[in-house]
């Protein structure tokens, strides 16, 4: 059974960092992409982050790139999200999802952590 349980998120000022971790339990964690995305109230769930099965790879959204870094350990089956120079507009409940060994589709997602940034 898989599960993805994130953690990390909270209150901070504009200009702030956090780091949010998702803990992923199940079996081969390091052999599949994993990906953050995030909801905002009354809008629809966007991707912001994405990293290959070993870390050799990401990508980003044009709203985070630059301030935003995704990076994974495998050894201890966790992918982080840090995030620097938050602004208001990144206030979002975050979500990570493990994505399928082949295509783009993410199948497996966690429930959630809140991230408000206050102006």
């Amino acid at each position: 059974q898989v599960q993805l349980v994130e953690s990390g998120g909270g209150l901070v000022q504009a200009g702030g960092s956090l780091r949010l971790a998702c803990s992923y339990s199940g079996r081969a964690f390091s052999s599949y992409g994993m990906g953050w995305f995030r909801q905002a109230p009354g809008k629809e769930r966007e991707f912001v982050a994405a990293i290959n099965w070993n870390g050799g790879s990401t990508s980003y959204a044009d709203s985070v790139k630059g301030r935003f870094t995704i990076s994974r350990d495998n050894a201890k089956n966790t992918v982080y999200l840090q995030m620097n120079s938050l602004k208001f507009e990144d206030t979002a409940v975050y979500f990570c999802a493990r994505r399928e060994i082949i295509g783009t589709i993410y199948n497996y997602w966690g429930q959630g952590t809140q991230v408000t940034v206050s102006s």
